[in-house]
């Protein structure tokens, strides 16, 4: 899987997302490769998408369309400033993943120090946590060669995100989640209080 996280500073939140909306309705059917993705903006008007396609080469080949180009001029007027782009060829999901039925997506950046090892902290089987955090419905995890990372995390609803939080780790669990957080700097929360998504399978959502 190759994921593509756009960033960049909106001021105008209603036309990214009615674009957005077009993007699924109009191209999201003939786009080769696209697998869905997650949408949203902070609350400071930051605007995030992660978008997921099978491979490097269909998400290259989508972005040459001449319709394409021109959605995404669109598109581009609706931010200030440059809006950046991150291709990550090292991407999976973990738990259910990218869901369409999330109410709340935090998206967390920043750097790990062994980009290998913490994909492999990630690939293990997650039983535990979606017994003790079953507000986690899933969430998507895209690594640069640098280490620097883009994780989403879906969660059934901010409340109950907020809740488990608070709630404490068993102490095995609790280690080794401290062992992964002193590898990471230069983190970044990102909010998406109201977020929207697509699918390739379920064309009535945006994932």
């Amino acid at each position: 899987m190759f994921i593509q996280i756009i960033q960049g500073k909106c001021r105008d939140a209603e036309q990214v997302h009615r674009l957005s909306d077009e993007w699924r309705e109009t191209m999201g059917p003939t786009a080769e490769g696209w697998l869905g993705g997650t949408y949203g903006i902070t609350d400071d008007g930051e605007f995030v998408g992660v978008v997921r396609f099978e491979s490097r080469e269909a998400a290259a080949r989508n972005s040459t369309k001449p319709e394409q180009g021109a959605w995404f001029q669109r598109m581009k007027a609706c931010f200030d400033g440059e809006v950046t782009f991150h291709d990550c060829d090292d991407a999976m999901m973990f738990l259910d993943g990218g869901s369409d039925d999330a109410g709340f997506v935090q998206v967390v950046q920043g750097r790990v120090a062994d980009p290998r090892r913490f994909r492999s902290f990630m690939e293990q089987p997650m039983d535990a946590l979606h017994e003790q955090r079953p507000e986690i419905i899933g969430g998507t995890i895209a690594i640069e060669p640098d280490g620097w990372f883009t994780e989403t995390v879906a969660f059934r609803s901010e409340a109950e995100a907020r809740a488990g939080e608070v709630t404490p780790m068993p102490e095995d669990a609790r280690q080794a989640w401290e062992e992964q957080m002193a590898a990471m700097s230069d983190l970044r929360y990102l909010d998406l209080h109201a977020p929207w998504f697509a699918s390739a399978m379920r064309k009535e959502s945006m994932a």
